[in-house]
């Protein structure tokens, strides 16, 4: 065991701030490494020490391995905790780490490696059982996608064997320009991940995406968390999170934990991370998606049901500790819901505004959990995520997190940029969310979707 002294913080935003805060509560000193935009942030500001790694461009900054290594060795930091996002997921950053004696905060090269490729997943998750939907291995050329296509079945989905996000991903209907489609998803993903890999997958429907979080220590021992509900979507990105998942049978919900401790200890898994499935509603039946290496955005409603905070986990086991919990100590009490607050509009089609926060007041009381890292005089740059804030909210069952939520939501004040507030009420407040009939396209095709007008009602209809 090496007790960590001093951790480099590879990010920005709120998860920076989650990061330092964590490494304040385990007496661990924190180094913020940031761009030029950012050396006035809030995380700059909590954080022991601020170091410059480069201008605002992700590129030029958080997403360069040698700036990042330069940085830690440079501070006489001992470990480097990347996030999620930017190069948390990245082989190269851990293999860095190792190289200049420092430890990374994450799995090891080959869990990144075997783990964050989709298609090493895919055969590592055939080879134990668990289930998959029909899908090809990687595809080959446009004259291969269209003979894959033709063998999985339409609908489908075109998906990027690295990364996530939605980057990569293209639904696919009988008779679309399924070429095109293979072309763009390849740009898409080669310019995002580096890796411009595609695999075809059947499309389910009606889904639920419900996901497991993991905790693995360097003793082989692998615990779950228990799932959370990831549902409210909207082109791939996650928008809402609950935990536990409402209304997930008993033997189903055996299943998904079995299966992805079953994956993590496969994998030789060190650290927190989440193994994804997609549950088809009418079937019945769930499929193994993928694992993400790193600590989700999503965490902190497993944080508020369980009582383990997942991130102080992160940097005990880095330092070589084994883990205190036994699956036996994990027990989910109550609901959580969290909110992702975004600067974005969603009357224009939820367009990005970065801009100056002119007021800034988030609600406090039982059960209400905000991790930002804004402030009135924030000023949010264009050049990231979007993201201001997570909403976390916690009762002794749904309905009363859900009565909590409504309120707090209706405390949120935020001026200066529009926010995702008002749609998040919306969502709320619609019967499908209260009684946990959502699926992952919920968003697209119900709640957001067209109404008609009285013209086109009334229209005659030509035969």
């Amino acid at each position: 065991m090496t007790p960590l002294s001093r951790v480099l913080v590879a990010n920005r935003g709120e998860i920076a701030a989650r990061i330092v805060r964590a490494c304040f509560d385990e007496g661990i000193e924190s180094v913020l490494a940031a761009s030029s935009v950012d050396m006035e942030s809030l995380p700059a500001r909590l954080a022991d020490r601020v170091v410059c790694i480069g201008p605002p461009a992700p590129s030029a900054s958080y997403l360069d391995v040698g700036r990042i290594v330069t940085a830690a060795v440079a501070t006489g930091c001992d470990a480097v905790h990347p996030g999620y996002g930017f190069l948390s997921e990245q082989p190269e950053l851990a293999r860095a780490c190792a190289e200049n004696g420092l430890v990374f905060v994450g799995p090891s090269i080959d869990s990144l490696q075997r783990g964050g490729d989709k298609l090493l997943a895919r055969r590592l998750a055939r080879e134990l059982g668990i289930p998959l939907s029909a899908g090809s291995e990687a595809v080959e050329g446009v004259e291969a996608g269209l003979e894959l296509a033709g063998q999985v079945g339409y609908p489908l989905i075109v998906k990027a064997a690295a990364g996530g996000g939605g980057r990569g991903m293209r639904l696919i209907e009988e008779g679309t320009d399924l070429a095109g489609a293979l072309e763009q998803a390849t740009s898409e993903a080669r310019e995002a991940f580096g890796d411009g890999r595609l695999f075809i997958e059947r499309f389910v429907g009606r889904a639920r995406h419900i996901e497991v979080q993991v905790l693995g220590d360097r003793f082989g021992k692998v615990v779950h968390l228990g799932e959370r509900d990831c549902s409210i979507q909207r082109r791939y990105q996650k928008l809402i999170e609950e935990a536990p998942a409402p209304g997930l049978a008993d033997d189903l919900r055996a299943r998904l934990c079995r299966d992805a401790v079953r994956f993590a200890e496969a994998l030789g898994y060190v650290g927190a991370g989440t193994v994804e499935f997609l549950v088809d509603v009418d079937r019945d039946e769930h499929f193994f998606l993928e694992m993400n290496t790193r600590v989700q955005v999503e965490h902190p409603v497993t944080e508020a049901v369980t009582g383990v905070d997942v991130v102080r986990q992160q940097l005990r086991i880095a330092a070589g500790e084994p883990l205190h919990i036994d699956q036996t100590d994990v027990a989910a009490r109550g609901h959580a819901v969290e909110f992702r607050l975004t600067a974005e509009d969603a009357a224009r089609d939820f367009a990005p505004s970065p801009g100056l926060l002119s007021e800034w007041v988030m609600p406090a009381g039982e059960g209400i959990r905000v991790d930002t890292h804004c402030f009135p005089g924030y000023t949010v740059p264009p050049y990231y995520d979007s993201l201001l804030a997570k909403l976390i909210v916690w009762g002794p069952d749904r309905a009363t997190a859900l009565v909590r939520a409504d309120r707090a939501l209706a405390k949120v004040r935020v001026g200066g940029v529009p926010t995702t507030t008002d749609f998040h009420r919306t969502v709320v407040a619609n019967d499908d969310f209260q009684a946990g009939r959502v699926t992952t396209r919920w968003v697209e095709t119900t709640l957001l979707a067209p109404v008609p007008t009285m013209a086109a009602v009334a229209a005659p209809r030509s035969n």
